[in-house]
Parts: C-alpha cells; sequence; structure tokens
C-alpha cells in the first residue's frame, strides 16, 4: 500500500521523497541528497536525487569530495532500508501473477474459520508466555525486529513503485507456508533469540487473512521469544480494513495499526490512485482506534502536484479533530515508471514545487509541535509516548530481519565471527521467491558485508533522524577506538554548523536541533566526508597493518 516514499519504516512505512531540504524515508537513499521529509522506497524499510532547495540551496552543504560521493552513491543504493520499514524496490518486468485460486480471502466461511484459527493461535502463543515467565535479557546480538513482506495489491497507485503485485488470485496457503518456513530459517541463521516488534508491510498485508498473520506470529514465537507486549504493526488501506476485519487482526496478535490515509482531499486521493475516499479513510480511523486506542498512526502526504499549503495545512488541522497520538508526514516523490512521473514528464501535470512542499513541511511540524507532539524523527510525530518502537530499531541500526518478497534485512549470521553484519535483500518476484523458499528454507537473492566504514556511515546518518540523535555511548558500539569528538571535535566545517545552531555536539552527543531537523540531508553533506577523512587517519590498532 505505499504511501509516497518508504517516509512507507513504517511508519517504515519504509517506506518507506522529494524536495524539501529534509532527510525523510527509512534510510540513507534520501541522506546523500539536499532532499526533503519524502518518501523514497519504503516499506520497512527504503528507498534519485532531486535537485537542492531551500537551505540546502543557500548554502548549508559543502560539496562532497569524488571518494566520497562515490562512496554516497553506493550507501544510497544499498541502504534501502523498511519502515519502513523494508521491502521495496521497484517491480520487476519478469513478473507473472499467479494463477487463481480460491483463497481464504475469497469465501465468506473460510474467512470466519480462518479468523477462529488465528484466534486460537494467538491464545496459545499468549498462555505459553504465560507459562514461561520473563526470561532473562538477551543481549543486543540474539535481538532483533522482523519485518514482513505482502506484496500484494488490489491495485497500483499512481505514485507507487514498491515491491507490490497485483495479481488475478493470491494462493495465500503457499504464501502463508512460505513466510512461515522463511521466518524459522532466517531467526534460525542469524541466532535471534527474542524478536522485540513485528512490522507487515506491503503491498497491502491488510489484505491477507488475520490466520497469515497468526501463523507467521507464532513461529516467530516458537522459533525465538517473542514477548506478549511486543509491538506488532499492521498497514492497514481504509477499504480493505472494515472493522470486523480489524478485530480479526487484533485476535490474531495485531496491537498497532498504520493506516494509509494520505489526504482528505477527494480530488487528491484520485490523483494518487487511491481506492478509497476522504470519508472511507475517516471512518476507518474511528474504528480503528476504537479497537487499538492511543496504538494508530496515520499517513499524510505532501508536495503533490499543483497542491498548495493553505489548502494542505487545513487538512492537516482537521485531521488532527481524528488521529491517535502518531502522525507520519512524508512528501511525494516522483518515481520513474509511475503514472505521475510519466503525466508530469509529458505536461498533463505541473511538477511538484519543491519551495512550496519545503513550506508546508515546516509548517505542519510546527501545527504539530504546538498540538502537543513530538518529532522524534524527521518524518514521524508522536504525543504520549506513542513512538514506533519497530521503526526506532531501525534508525538507531539495531538488527533486522526481512522476510517475504523483496524484504531488506540486517543481521549478524552465525558462523560469522560475530562481527560481520551482512545486508540482505531477499527474491523480488513472489512466485521464485516461493520456489526458493520452498526449496532451501529461504528466498535471500544478495548478501553483502558490510564493513566497519560503511557501518558506521549508516549509524551516522540513521541515527541523526532523531531528535536523540547518537549518543556517545550508542557511537561506542559500533566504534571503539573512534568517538565522536575524535571525528567531529576539530572539524572548522562541523563548528560551522554548531555556531549556527543547527547541530549539537557536548557531553550528551551529537544530534541536529529542530531547525537542524529539517535540513538534515545537507548536513549529512558535511558529516559524511569528515566521517570518511578521519576513519582514514585514524591510528591502525595492534595487529593492523600501517
Amino acid at each position: 500500500m505505499g504511501r509516497g516514499t518508504r517516509p512507507r519504516t513504517g511508519d517504515q512505512k519504509a517506506g518507506k521523497a522529494a524536495q524539501p531540504t529534509t532527510l525523510s524515508g527509512k534510510g540513507l537513499a534520501g541522506a546523500v541528497s539536499a532532499s526533503g521529509p519524502s518518501r523514497w522506497r519504503r516499506r520497512g524499510e527504503a528507498r534519485g536525487p532531486p535537485s537542492p532547495s531551500g537551505d540546502a540551496a543557500r548554502g548549508h552543504a559543502v560539496p562532497l569530495p569524488p571518494a566520497g560521493a562515490a562512496r554516497a552513491a553506493r550507501l544510497a543504493r544499498l541502504c534501502a532500508l523498511p519502515c519502513v520499514p523494508g521491502a521495496c524496490l521497484p517491480i520487476s518486468p519478469r513478473t507473472r501473477p499467479l494463477p487463481a485460486v480460491a483463497g481464504a480471502m475469497a469465501l465468506p466461511g473460510a474467512r470466519a474459520r480462518g479468523w477462529a484459527a488465528a484466534t486460537k493461535m494467538a491464545q496459545r502463543r499468549r498462555h505459553a508466555e504465560g507459562a514461561k515467565g520473563s526470561p532473562s535479557p538477551a543481549p543486543p546480538s540474539s535481538r532483533a525486529a522482523l519485518y514482513v513482506h505482502w506484496p500484494y495489491c488490489e491495485k497500483r497507485c499512481s505514485y507507487c513503485n514498491f515491491n507490490k503485485y497485483v495479481p488475478r488470485g493470491v494462493e495465500e496457503a503457499a504464501m502463508r507456508s512460505c513466510l512461515v518456513t522463511e521466518a524459522q530459517t532466517l531467526l534460525g541463521l542469524s541466532g535471534v533469540r527474542r524478536v522485540d516488534s513485528v512490522f507487515f508491510g506491503g503491498g497491502t498485508p491488510s489484505l491477507a487473512s488475520p490466520n497469515t498473520v497468526a501463523a507467521v506470529l507464532e513461529a516467530v514465537d516458537q522459533s525465538a521469544h517473542l514477548p506478549a507486549d511486543s509491538e506488532v504493526t499492521l498497514e492497514a488501506n481504509p477499504t480493505s480494513a472494515p472493522g470486523s476485519r480489524l478485530a480479526a487482526f487484533g485476535a490474531a496478535g495485531i496491537n498497532r495499526l498504520s493506516i494509509g490515509l494520505q489526504s482528505l482531499d477527494d480530488k487528491e486521493l484520485q490523483l494518487l490512485g487511491r481506492t478509497h475516499s476522504a470519508s472511507d479513510a475517516l471512518q476507518t480511523l474511528a474504528e480503528a482506534r476504537r479497537l487499538f486506542p492511543r496504538r494508530v498512526s496515520v499517513d499524510l502526504m505532501l508536495g503533490l502536484p499543483a497542491q498548495k499549503s493553505g489548502p494542505w495545512l487545513r487538512q492537516l488541522q482537521e485531521l488532527l479533530g481524528y488521529c491517535d497520538d502518531h502522525i507520519s508526514l512524508y512528501q511525494l516523490t516522483l518515481e520513474r515508471g509511475t503514472a505521475l512521473f510519466t503525466q508530469v514528464q509529458r505536461g498533463t501535470l505541473p511538477a511538484p514545487d519543491p519551495e512550496v512542499a519545503a513550506e508546508m513541511y515546516q509548517e505542519g511540524r510546527t501545527v504539530l509541535r504546538e498540538a502537543g507532539f513530538r518529532q522524534y524523527e524527521v518524518s514521524n510525530f508522536a504525543r504520549n509516548g506513542a513512538l514506533s518502537t519497530h521503526n526506532w530499531t531501525y534508525w538507531q541500526c539495531g538488527q533486522y530481519l526481512g522476510v517475504g518478497p523483496g524484504a531488506h534485512g540486517r543481521f549478524v549470521p552465525q558462523g560469522a565471527g560475530g562481527h560481520t553484519r551482512e545486508a540482505r535483500i531477499q527474491t523480488l518476484e513472489p512466485d521464485n521467491w516461493m520456489k526458493e523458499v520452498t526449496l532451501f528454507g529461504h528466498g535471500t537473492r544478495k548478501r553483502v558485508p558490510l564493513g566497519e566504514l560503511e557501518l558506521l556511515e549508516e549509524v551516522l546518518a540513521m541515527g541523526l533522524r532523531t531528535d536523540v540523535g547518537i549518543t556517545h555511548q550508542h557511537w561506542q558500539r559500533f566504534a571503539s577506538q573512534l568517538s565522536l569528538w575524535d571525528v567531529f571535535g576539530s572539524s572548522q566545517e562541523v563548528k560551522a554548523l554548531l555556531v549556527q545552531g543547527l547541530l549539537l555536539l557536548d557531553h550528551r552527543g551529537l544530534r541536529c536541533s529542530w531547525e537542524g531537523l529539517a535540513v538534515l540531508d545537507s548536513l549529512l553533506l558535511t558529516l559524511l566526508p569528515r566521517l570518511q577523512e578521519a576513519w582514514l587517519q585514524r591510528a591502525p590498532s595492534p595487529g593492523q597493518g600501517g
């Protein structure tokens, strides 16, 4: 169900982007460009480079040296993190829809039986949790978040290039079996003993049966430990999530919803190719809040063609009268191959105005702050402590496993000496992915070991997306021989950013100010090359060559 750019981890979304001068989305794809709160490829998890605008165009950015530019480009390709998380790579032309079969989603009787089975599975998991008691805390190396990608949609939205498919029918029993198998396999390969959160993204995972959700959760709990109070999020499309279905997902183990509302203007929803109206969205939101009080997030997009700041701000103000305690603001990204991209390219629609989008973002975050929301991440706002713990794992560079077609993951596999984290991407096409899972137990298509510098670059770019930033303690987990002071303390360029009030470097660590968070992309153009330079100049550790 995409939202604009995977800013889809959930809420990433993922996202799971386009023009103002902020970094958004759920990974580094936007981190190396002067773009704004955007939705790159999302959910999950990630996520070309828009032209500079706003503050970036006014001189806050420092050009990358050639080596830094090459590394930045590599990072942008590599770090497609969900929300998101993620699973959002471009759809492959080789994809063939699965043959149509009668599945649980097609028969009312089967639906009822599936929901009953889902409830029983969730109850068994909760009872087992009570019998086991509270296990001792697991070390970070044995903990992870889990992203599950449901790749199917009813239709393709005009702006979306996520890894999603509109088949003639869905063989859900086969998909369910493969999701369960791959989750079990990856949990075994990773040595993860505790799963702190689960995020069902897509696609439109609210089209799956609650029985599928319950089966995956039960498999996770049997293979590792899924605490009863873990955050378990489902992305939901208003037209595929009536109240009775939402209740069934709750019985299956879902305890948080992320609703792709996108707009409260019916003309804008039609432009985006959404299947719901503003009335549908508000009705679903009301039902969701009744069933999942204080556990509902909504997405609102900005920067659409011909969109004006005033009417959009009125939408946001109206939404505050209906929403729960979490809102994600995502900027539209025009992705090549989408209907909107083609319309703008042909001149039938005006190109989004980056300056107007930047104004929307600035005004929007001010409105939310005045309404009691904390901007705890570039695109995410929460009050009453309703942060997304799943996406927080992404921003803190914690381990996460990606299950399903095209999903992304980052974890240290067993047998790797306990040191080398890998970036993993699962096979994109559902039919090919299911064949590989059936044969090998998982559908991992690509494994990329991450070097120490690569990991530090992710820690920097992801951590600065949050209002907390990077504490000294957190940095030392990844760079025991190079402190934040060592890297940034003597840099004149960094000192200039500190004087401008965009960055703070103190006893707590390194973080953006409220003003700096809005121009993070351009700040990273200074900070990433400085990290690379400090890494090359560091004193070699014992045993290293010169």
